[in-house]
């Protein structure tokens, strides 16, 4: 079973990215389920909201503390919702920020976290496309881009379908973009530690 655990802000559309998430993985082949997890909610308020993925009937309905994977919408969440927290050994965290892993880390007091942390500048790829502070698509993809649990074509035909027209088409943009982007990031990352070794 896979794991995820999404953190972000009222109308950054933190539901919306674990239900699309749970549509591509079921385009993938796996039994997939989305959970919101919201109190009242408001503009800007944290958010979080969860995601399973597995190859067997999904039965638990829980909240998700022990997540594979971690995606950040909004990075001034890092030091007040602990998004490290629970986060499964060698897990991956993906951060929409401009800033470096080592910064993420830094920030989220989590240097010593064994896991992988990817960074990707989702809302400002969402702003270019789609002029909207909407950033689930370019961080699913970028979640596609670091893994084989979903495939970037999943994560585009999610949100065509679910906003038909020019809407659908801005967040396919975004989603490659970002997908392009961490694909890019990874290969430095594996460029550095050939030449370390």
């Amino acid at each position: 079973m896979r794991q995820v655990r999404v953190h972000g802000r009222g109308g950054q559309g933190v539901v919306t990215a674990a239900e699309m998430l749970a549509r591509a993985g079921f385009l993938a082949g796996h039994e997939a389920q989305a959970i919101p997890s919201f109190g009242s909610e408001r503009t800007g308020a944290p958010v979080v909201s969860y995601c399973r993925f597995a190859d067997v009937p999904l039965r638990t309905r829980e909240p998700v503390l022990a997540p594979d994977v971690v995606l950040v919408q909004d990075p001034t969440l890092l030091a007040s919702d602990r998004p490290f927290a629970g986060l499964a050994p060698g897990g991956l965290v993906i951060v929409n920020t401009t800033a470096d892993a080592g910064a993420v880390r830094a920030e989220a007091g989590a240097q010593e976290a064994d896991a992988t942390v990817l960074t990707v500048p989702a809302m400002q790829i969402t702003l270019t496309h789609l002029g909207r502070p909407k950033p689930a698509a370019a961080m699913l993809a970028a979640y596609a881009a670091a893994s084989d649990d979903i495939t970037l074509d999943a994560v585009q035909q999610v949100f065509r379908e679910r906003f038909p027209g020019a809407v659908g088409e801005a967040n396919a943009a975004a989603a490659a973009e970002a997908f392009a982007y961490v694909r890019d990031e990874l290969a430095e990352v594996a460029a550095a530690a050939g030449s370390e070794a």
